[in-house]
C-alpha cells in the first residue's frame, strides 16, 4: 500500500504541473508560437544541460561502461512491438491516412517529457542511469524507424534520408547525454561554476515539460478526445502490451528491481510529443497524433501508479 501511495503522491506532482500549463494555456498566456519555445528550451538547454550534469556528478567510468549492453532490452522489445503494430493495424482495418503514424506511436513512448519527471518522483535520482538507457533506444527508433512510418503517411514518397535522420538522432539531448560519458570516462573535472550553471539550466526540464504538455492538451482540446477502434488499439499498446513485454524480458534477469521497474515504467510512457510534430512536417494526419498524445497522457497518471504496485516485488 505504501508503494501505491508514493506513486499516487509522484503523479500527482506530475499531474499538477500539467494542470498549470493548461490553466495558463486557457487564459491566453502562451500566444502564437510560445509552446514552439519552451519544446526548443526543454530539448536544446535544459536537457542537454540536464543529461551533463547528471552523468558527470553520478556516475563513473566503470558504472557508465557495465550499463550500455542493457539496451538490448528497450531494443528488443520496441522491435517486437513494431511488428505488432504492423499485424494490428492489418487486421483491425487502421485507417489508411494514419497507418504509418498508428504503427510508430504503438512502439515509441514518451521517455523524456513525462518519462523521466515521473520516474525522478517515484524513484528520485537513482533512477537517472536507467531512464538514459531507455532514452538512448527510444529516441534512436523513433528517428528513424518511426519517423519512416510517419512519412510513409504523407502526400510525398516514403525516403530515408540519411544526414537528417542523423542529425534527429543526434539531437541536442542524445548529445548532451554523450559529451557527459565522455567526460567521465575521460576523468575531465568542470569547473565550479560551469557544474552550477548546467544545474541550474538543467533543472528548468521537469517544470517546463509538464507546463509544455499542459499546453498540448489544451490546444489539442478536449472535446476532441474519444475512444475510436484506432484509438483504443494505441491505447493497448502502450499500457498493455508494452509493459507486459518488458516484464517477460526482464522479469528473469539478475537486473536490480529499480532497473526492471524503470523499463517498465519508461515502455508504458504516452506517445511521444514529437509525433504532431513530426507528422505536420510530413503532412500526415496531425490531429490524430494530437489526440493521442493528450489520451495517453491523461491515462498514464492513472495507469503508473497500478504498475507501481504490480512491480514492487518483480
Amino acid at each position: 500500500m505504501s508503494v501505491f501511495l508514493q506513486s499516487i503522491s509522484g503523479v500527482i506532482i506530475i499531474l499538477v504541473l500539467i494542470i498549470v500549463g493548461y490553466v495558463l494555456a486557457a487564459r491566453g498566456w502562451f500566444p502564437g508560437s510560445t509552446d514552439k519555445l519552451i519544446a526548443e528550451l526543454v530539448t536544446q538547454i535544459g536537457l542537454p544541460c540536464y543529461m551533463i550534469d547528471t552523468i558527470t556528478s553520478r556516475f563513473t567510468a566503470h558504472q557508465l561502461i557495465g550499463i550500455i549492453p542493457d539496451l538490448v532490452f528497450p531494443i528488443i522489445s520496441m522491435l517486437i512491438l513494431m511488428v505488432v503494430a504492423l499485424l494490428f493495424a492489418r487486421i483491425f482495418k487502421v485507417s489508411g491516412s494514419h497507418r504509418g503514424l498508428f504503427s510508430s506511436m504503438f512502439f515509441n513512448s514518451n521517455t523524456v517529457f513525462v518519462g523521466l519527471p515521473i520516474n525522478q518522483a517515484l524513484f528520485g535520482s537513482k533512477s537517472i542511469p536507467f531512464v538514459l538507457i531507455y532514452y538512448m533506444a527510444n529516441t534512436t527508433i523513433f528517428w528513424t524507424i518511426g519517423t519512416y512510418f510517419i512519412q510513409r503517411d504523407g502526400m510525398q514518397d516514403a525516403k530515408f534520408n540519411l544526414k537528417t535522420t542523423v542529425r534527429k538522432v543526434f539531437s541536442p539531448p542524445l548529445l548532451g547525454f554523450i559529451v557527459g560519458v565522455l567526460l567521465v570516462l575521460l576523468k575531465i573535472k568542470l569547473p565550479l561554476f560551469v557544474i552550477k550553471d548546467l544545474s541550474y539550466l538543467g533543472n528548468l526540464t521537469t517544470p517546463l515539460s509538464m507546463i509544455f504538455i499542459g499546453i498540448c492538451v489544451y490546444n489539442a482540446g478536449l472535446k476532441q478526445l474519444s475512444l475510436k477502434k484506432d484509438n483504443l488499439l494505441i491505447l493497448l499498446g502502450r499500457f498493455v502490451l508494452a509493459p507486459l513485454l518488458m516484464t517477460l524480458l526482464v522479469a528473469s534477469t539478475n537486473f536490480p528491481t529499480l532497473m526492471k521497474q524503470v523499463f517498465i515504467l519508461q515502455s508504458a510512457m504516452p506517445v511521444m510529443t514529437n509525433a504532431p510534430v513530426v507528422a505536420r512536417l510530413y503532412n500526415a494526419d496531425a490531429d490524430y497524433a494530437s489526440v493521442m498524445v493528450t489520451e495517453t497522457t491523461f491515462l498514464a497518471l492513472i495507469v503508473v501508479p497500478i504498475l507501481m504496485a504490480l512491480t514492487q516485488n518483480i
